[in-house]
């Protein structure tokens, strides 16, 4: 295994005697103190504009309509809404601490920073779906939805591979883990979201649970933030330490992203066969195309030739909007992404 195996460094929360001025990504020295206008990668500032920028309450959001309108869904459409609400819950809420476990270990304060936002913003989305539930169902039926996703053998499935990561990161700390784990993370992001986004973006283009799917829109426009900085993370540990940069990470990477596009695909056949508006088959072939967006952040072939334009046309208006960026796997400087050489 080599360096691979070496060691992280957990982070002091203060040691003046360090530089401000972080010397490494990872296992290097900084003061702990944050001064954004001297860090090594300008775009985690960018990163920090955006995602600060994005701040909303659920309980803002207007749900008397959903309350209505919820007992009028389709049998069918109300067991995809309690059951896609329970799976969302139960892939944001280990992200609050998956990002402030992560946070620990690097060493560059402008992460924390972004860490921290991105933690309240899961806490957020997970505040989001009980509020949605409560303001149409009761605490019974509230407690049966969460417990559902919580034991249900596809969902289970489907996030087994992710938790597997980040219980590898937590037992044994080292480059490799930590890079594994910050891929199975843009992996949940980036694309085990997006069957159930486009659930409810559906109902909304029917007009029905208009309030829900303003909250969705909210969640998938952070996630979308969430997953560029990850992304931009992996590339600098990456581009810092090659000994990282190994033929296993890469088949690593892309049979992680094989492996999600079969859960989801898996998931998406069950969850919504018969749902009005909805073609699963249409729905597979989007997920290959999030996946080939997703590996292209990261500056990866695609894995799905014929894949690389979206053609589940109406939901462009809700969730295609992608920032492109061009750049090899384990690169960091192309033009929207540089690093300021360490000092």
């Amino acid at each position: 295994m080599g360096d691979q195996g070496k060691a992280l460094t957990r982070i002091k929360i203060l040691e003046p005697m360090y530089p401000n001025h972080s010397t490494a990504i990872i296992n290097g020295e900084t003061s702990g103190i944050l001064n954004w206008n001297d860090i090594p990668y300008p775009s985690f500032y960018r990163a920090y504009k955006e995602l600060s920028t994005n701040y909303w309450i659920p309980d803002e959001v207007d749900m008397k309509g959903d309350a209505k309108q919820y007992p009028l869904l389709s049998e069918e459409e109300r067991a995809a809404f309690d059951a896609i609400i329970g799976l969302l819950a139960t892939l944001d809420s280990p992200q609050t601490r998956f990002i402030y476990n992560i946070a620990e270990y690097v060493t560059d304060p402008a992460v924390h920073a972004n860490a921290a936002i991105i933690g309240q913003q899961e806490v957020i989305h997970n505040e989001s779906y009980s509020y949605v539930l409560a303001s149409i169902t009761d605490l019974k039926n509230q407690n049966r939805i969460f417990d559902f996703a919580r034991t249900h053998p596809t969902i289970i499935k489907r996030n087994e591979p992710i938790m597997e990561a980040y219980n590898d990161f937590m037992e044994n700390k080292t480059g490799e883990t930590i890079v594994k784990a910050l891929i199975q993370s843009s992996i949940l992001e980036g694309i085990n979201f997006y069957s159930g986004f486009a659930y409810f973006y559906n109902l909304v283009r029917q007009n029905k649970m208009n309030g829900t799917g303003k909250i969705i829109s909210f969640i998938n426009r952070d996630e979308l933030a969430h997953s560029k900085f990850i992304s931009e993370v992996i590339r600098a540990i990456l581009g810092e330490n090659p000994e990282l940069q190994t033929d296993e990470l890469v088949e690593y990477t892309n049979n992680a992203f094989k492996h999600a596009v079969e859960l989801e695909t898996e998931w998406s056949s069950e969850v919504l066969q018969g749902i009005e508006g909805i073609d699963v088959d249409e729905m597979v072939d989007y997920v290959k195309y999030r996946a080939n967006k997703m590996l292209g952040m990261l500056g990866m072939e695609e894995l799905y030739p014929g894949y690389s334009d979206n053609t589940m046309t109406w939901i462009k208006a809700y969730a295609d909007n992608f920032t492109e960026t061009k750049t090899d796997f384990f690169e960091m400087r192309n033009s929207s992404y540089k690093k300021n050489e360490y000092r």
